[in-house]
């Protein structure tokens, strides 16, 4: 697990290989990812956009942007957490992303900069 602190914002990254929607002889390999999001502001934060890099180790790049995260664009209180689950393919046995949260104070209405730490994707096997 790999964890970013931004603007009092806790970002926290684990990432599963998923075999079985993973086809390595096309050179296909799945990948989830469990984000956890903890508030430890004074004030309520609400998730705007994402904007995601993604780099496959033959120096791929990838850039995924837009509203919210899986559909939703969550409001936290502070000292709330949010988790969800989401994924990421790559042409390569490892790879690697990173990013950011736009997020803004719903007090102030103050927009945030929130950094989601790199986090790399490598097959199991890979590891031997």
């Amino acid at each position: 697990m790999v964890k970013k602190v931004t603007e009092g914002i806790t970002i926290s990254v684990e990432t599963f290989y998923q075999p079985d929607y993973s086809n390595p002889i096309g050179s296909e390999f799945m990948f989830a990812y469990r984000i956890t999001i903890e508030n430890n502001n004074t004030f309520p934060i609400k998730l705007l956009r994402r904007h995601w890099y993604i780099i496959d180790s033959n120096g791929t790049h990838r850039e995924v942007e837009g509203e919210g995260v899986v559909g939703v664009q969550p409001l936290l209180a502070p000292g709330e957490t949010y988790q969800y689950v989401s994924g990421s393919n790559l042409r390569t046995e490892i790879g690697k992303m990173y990013g950011t949260y736009q997020m803004e104070n719903q007090l102030d209405k103050k927009i945030l900069e929130v950094k989601i730490p790199e986090f790399q994707m490598v097959v199991p096997f890979k590891l031997n």
